[in-house]
């Protein structure tokens, strides 16, 4: 039975050229710190493909600190908001902006500065649309942080961070603004400077990279000044940002993988929105509630609503069919909470417990998009007779 693989938000199959570029990297065993030849073939490969993401970031030429490598997504958002709340004494403001509908990664870090004595203030995004009314207001107060996705990994909502960042920026200049963009690069355009960001976070297995391997934007003003500082010390890799030997194989898969992205992306957002659209045609024929944003949205993700059926039902169903879906984050999907992504965009428990997430590549068809949603109908007719 041949697999059909809808989840490319949760991760994606490595392309040929991060393959190619990963077994490139497994010749080279040098440590890219080491100043002989052999570190320095390591170092080679790294700074290419720090070029490489930079690029794929809308940076040419990336000054020193200004990519940082670290072991997935996760720990660069953390050293993003750890990194800045902690980087200076709290000399002007304790206090952080966010959205309610963060990644878990950045949900949890604000919990835990919450724990610190940061108040955190969360933003609005019912209907997947950012109330950027109430973030400017939120402004008003002295602020040192703000962080907010620009794509919502489960619903597909695109926010408008641009206009928060700008504000943020034009009521004070200290305040640091960073955008968790994993699931926004080489989906959506944007640059850290079109966005006002001053740090952005990316990961390598969304766009066909691979797994164990992130990245963070650092604009060159908040090295200059200072308003960052490492968590992982040691032996002061990665421009003393973040310490620790680099995963040159992944980093190289990295590199790859976003250059490949970066001269199809037109084309393959065209694909992707071509396969959603379909998909949505479809259901919408079928009856099955659709959880679309009111605003923006990327082109690769789609939410659903199930009639009654919980959601590990029918992934479990379609899963014995061969087709790969998500009930929600890949990274919360196994908690037994509702997801506060779909409670924030206005579903109840009932419906989030009952939703479905479809993500698709480029790599996706037609074809897998009509059996998706004959398996779907069947599954419908076949879990809502059994519940009867």
């Amino acid at each position: 039975m041949s697999i059909i693989y809808l989840d490319n938000s949760a991760t994606t199959p490595l392309c040929p050229e991060a393959v190619a570029a990963m077994e490139e990297a497994m010749g080279v065993f040098g440590n890219p710190s080491s100043l002989h030849s052999v570190g320095q073939e390591a170092h080679t490969l790294l700074t290419r493909a720090r070029g490489q993401v930079a690029a794929a970031l809308g940076i040419r030429s990336p000054k020193p600190g200004e990519l940082i490598f670290t072991s997935c997504g996760t720990e660069a958002s953390a050293l993003a908001i750890y990194g800045s709340v902690y980087a200076k004494p709290r000399r002007f403001a304790s206090r952080v902006i966010t959205t309610d509908c963060e990644h878990p990664s950045v949900e949890e870090a604000m919990r835990k500065l919450e724990a610190d004595g940061i108040e955190v203030v969360r933003i609005p995004t019912k209907n997947g649309v950012l109330d950027t009314e109430a973030a400017i207001s939120a402004l008003n107060t002295p602020t040192l942080l703000v962080s907010m996705m620009m794509v919502n990994n489960e619903t597909g909502a695109h926010f408008d961070v641009a206009r928060v960042f700008a504000a943020a920026k034009q009521r004070d200049s200290r305040t640091v603004t960073h955008c968790d963009a994993v699931q926004g690069l080489l989906k959506v355009p944007f640059t850290p400077a079109s966005i006002h960001a001053d740090l952005v976070t990316v990961s390598a297995h969304k766009i066909h990279g691979p797994k164990g391997v992130g990245a963070l934007y650092v604009h060159p003003d908040i090295i200059r000044t200072k308003r960052i500082t490492a968590f992982v010390t040691g032996g002061g890799q990665e421009f003393g940002l973040r310490s620790g030997t680099e995963n040159i194989i992944g980093i190289a898969g990295f590199g790859g993988a976003a250059q490949a992205g970066s001269a199809s992306r037109g084309e393959d957002q065209a694909r992707m929105v071509a396969l959603r659209d379909r998909l949505e045609g479809k259901l919408r024929d079928m009856g099955v509630q659709m959880n679309i944003p009111a605003g923006d949205r990327a082109p690769h993700v789609l939410n659903l609503t199930l009639p009654s059926i919980k959601s590990q039902t029918m992934l479990n169903y379609l899963s014995a069919q061969g087709i790969c879906v998500s009930s929600g984050s890949a990274c919360s999907s196994h908690s037994v909470k509702i997801s506060p992504s779909l409670a924030a965009f206005g579903l109840t428990a009932h419906e989030a417990d009952c939703s479905l997430r479809i993500s698709f590549s480029a790599l996706n068809t037609e074809d897998e998009v009509d059996r998706l949603c004959e398996a779907l109908g069947k599954g419908i007719s076949t879990l809502v007779r059994i519940r009867k």
